[in-house]
């Protein structure tokens, strides 16, 4: 038996990288996934590869209508939300303080912080009814401490909401069953990393103890891990997947 047999779960940002590699995992361990991205091609052709127990959605993730088409979705599909891995996310332009624009800001936080918010508020009243929950944030490093790493102000704000606010939604309702927990992923070596740097990261390993960046499936792992019951009494923490990089 897998280790999320029988549990319905969404992953939104999951056509490519991170969420790509979770969608694969959880449905190998037995889930029934949602996988949501605002890029249609690639997200169905990741949907029909993976099978049955897998459906795609489009979804803008900081629009609240379309959460609620994607919870509609899942629930007549596969079942009420048992999961939530709220992987979408953006870097935006990488400038300083005084070259970003108000409108730059705005437009990563719409997907990083209002995103997250919009998918906690939109099946927490399921995961009440049913006495249960996993909830499972993407953050970053950058939502750790402040560093030549976190790109922009706008990203490294985003990040630090999502970890607050995961702490915060674990607080108040884990006395119904709900759990939540931030991932702060290092240097990963996606799609979005790429195209931020280049293929090897742009020298990123240098900055690493592990000498290298990470695979997606690496990250995968730990969110699987707090998804399943054997992360049961695991939550409000933070848990970094960075090679060690901002150890010291």
């Amino acid at each position: 038996m897998g280790r999320l047999e029988g549990k319905v779960a969404v992953i939104t940002g999951a056509s490519q990288g991170m969420g790509e590699a979770h969608a694969r995992l959880f449905v190998r361990e037995g889930a029934q996934v949602v996988i949501t991205d605002i890029n249609v091609g690639l997200g169905q052709s990741l949907a029909d590869e993976l099978g049955k127990n897998c459906f795609f959605v489009r979804q803008d993730v900081s629009s609240s209508s379309d959460w609620a088409e994607v919870v509609d979705a899942a629930r007549s599909r596969f079942g009420p939300v048992e999961v939530l891995v709220n992987n979408a996310g953006t870097i935006g332009p990488v400038k300083s303080l005084l070259d970003f624009s108000e409108e730059e800001f705005l437009n990563v936080c719409a997907v990083n912080q209002l995103g997250v918010f919009l998918g906690m508020k939109a099946v927490v009243p399921g995961m009440i009814a049913a006495g249960r929950g996993s909830i499972v944030n993407i953050s970053s490093i950058a939502g750790m401490l402040g560093t030549k790493a976190s790109s922009n102000a706008a990203y490294c704000a985003s990040k630090f909401a999502v970890r607050g606010m995961s702490k915060l939604i674990a607080a108040q309702y884990g006395h119904v069953g709900i759990r939540v927990n931030s991932v702060h992923p290092g240097y990963i070596l996606t799609p979005m990393m790429i195209a931020a740097t280049d293929e090897n990261g742009g020298g990123a390993a240098e900055a690493i103890p592990l000498g290298r960046l990470a695979r997606p499936e690496e990250v995968s792992n730990v969110v699987l891990f707090l998804a399943s019951d054997e992360a049961s009494f695991v939550s409000g923490a933070e848990h970094v997947v960075d090679g060690a990089m901002i150890a010291g």
